[in-house]
C-alpha cells in the first residue's frame, strides 16, 4: 500500500500533505511553488510510493465554484498525462483555509509565523487530506 497525497492548489503556491504508507494518518509536507510542483511531484514520487492524489475542490458557501477551478483543471489534466497510474480525486476544500488559520493560532506559534500563508497551505492540504481520510472509512 502506498501513499496518499493531497495538494492545496493555489495560483502562487501549494500545501502538500501526506499520509503514512498505511493511509491512516495525513502530515503536512511541504509548500510548493505552483510553477515548479509537476517536478516536485516526479522527484517524490520516486522517492515514495503514492497511490492516489486528493486535489482540493475550492467552493463557496453557496457551492459555486472559485475561478482557481480553471486552473486546476488544467494542473489535474497535465498531472493525468504525466502519472496516469496515480488517481485523482478531489475533495471540497471549503473552510479549510480558515480552520488552518484557527488551528496554528491555537499551536502557540508567534504571530509572524501564524501569518506565514506557506505554512497555511500546507495546514489546508492537512485538513483536506485527514477529512478525506475520514470519509472513506464511513
Amino acid at each position: 500500500m502506498g501513499q496518499i497525497l493531497a495538494i492545496d492548489y493555489g495560483k502562487a503556491r501549494c500545501g502538500i500533505a501526506a499520509t503514512d504508507d498505511m493511509q491512516i494518518i495525513a502530515s503536512g509536507l511541504d509548500t510548493v511553488q505552483t510553477s515548479v510542483l509537476i517536478e516536485f511531484l516526479k522527484k517524490y514520487f520516486s522517492q515514495n510510493r503514492v497511490d492516489e492524489v486528493v486535489v482540493g475542490l475550492p467552493t463557496d458557501l453557496k457551492g459555486n465554484i472559485s475561478e482557481v477551478e480553471t486552473d486546476i483543471l488544467k494542473f489535474i489534466e497535465i498531472f493525468q498525462k504525466e502519472f496516469p497510474m496515480i488517481k485523482v480525486n478531489r475533495f471540497d476544500e471549503r473552510f479549510t483555509s480558515k480552520m488552518a488559520s484557527f488551528f496554528i493560532s491555537q499551536s502557540g506559534k508567534s504571530k509572524k509565523q501564524r501569518q506565514e500563508k506557506g505554512l497555511i497551505d500546507k495546514v489546508s492540504a492537512t485538513i483536506i487530506l485527514q477529512n478525506f481520510l475520514e470519509q472513506r472509512t464511513r
